[in-house]
């Protein structure tokens, strides 16, 4: 018997493109997330003991890169963009099925009238308002593989730009919000092929429209704008 899976919760966060979310799960740990369930499984006995876990998997919905045709292999950014992989050799969001997993951490749980109880995760690569099908408690001494080989994604895994922005431009933005814009433009979004100093890059976060450029792995910001 086929079962349609249909979506359990959706993620609520300031991730409104897919450029500059962090290219996996607990890059940068402490920016939040809010997990909101659907009416049909916004029940407190389903969350019942999840507080005990400090992490969480979910598996969600690559719901931006839907395609009519799946490819066999995929090029990863990571590698230049040029050479190719098998598609289940990569993390890509291109899939046979556009299901994605991913890890972060459980920080509370909060409960308000409209949406009931809602899960506040931090770590979380998700885009604003992706669907999320399932959520399962992590756990450590099965889920974690101190010895595994993690191939060419462990090549490039400390790469990080260095990111400078004026007190000017930073004295009308919450720190909060400074905090989570960096971390993103320092776990550089660009595809590794992307090594124009002269282009200006831009980057939606929450309400403020990001603009940077990048020279020899210094980013700088130019301007960060409110979106009206």
């Amino acid at each position: 018997m086929t079962q349609i899976i249909k979506p359990i919760a959706y993620i609520s966060n300031d991730f409104k493109e897919k450029f500059g979310i962090p290219r996996q799960s607990g890059r940068i740990s402490n920016i939040k997330s809010k997990i909101i369930f659907t009416n049909e499984f916004r029940n407190d006995d389903a969350l019942r003991g999840i507080e005990e876990f400090s992490h969480l998997w979910l598996i969600f919905d690559f719901s931006k890169s839907h395609k009519e045709k799946w490819a066999p292999t995929v090029r990863p950014p990571r590698l230049g963009g040029n050479k190719r992989v098998g598609v289940f050799a990569s993390r890509s969001p291109f899939r046979p099925n556009s299901l994605g997993l991913s890890c972060v951490k459980l920080i509370k749980i909060v409960k308000n009238d409209i949406d009931g109880s809602i899960l506040i995760v931090s770590g979380a690569d998700l885009l604003d308002g992706t669907p999320i099908y399932d959520i399962k408690p992590y756990i450590p001494y099965s889920d974690c593989i101190p010895y595994a080989c993690g191939s060419y994604a462990e090549e490039n895994k400390n790469h990080r730009l260095s990111v400078s922005i004026s007190s000017e431009i930073s004295k009308s933005i919450p720190n909060e919000k400074i905090y989570a814009i960096t971390e993103c433009i320092a776990d550089d979004p660009r595809p590794s092929y992307q090594n124009d100093e002269n282009k200006i890059y831009s980057m939606r976060y929450g309400e403020y429209d990001v603009h940077f450029t990048v020279s020899n792995n210094a980013a700088t910001i130019i301007s960060i704008d409110v979106i009206t």
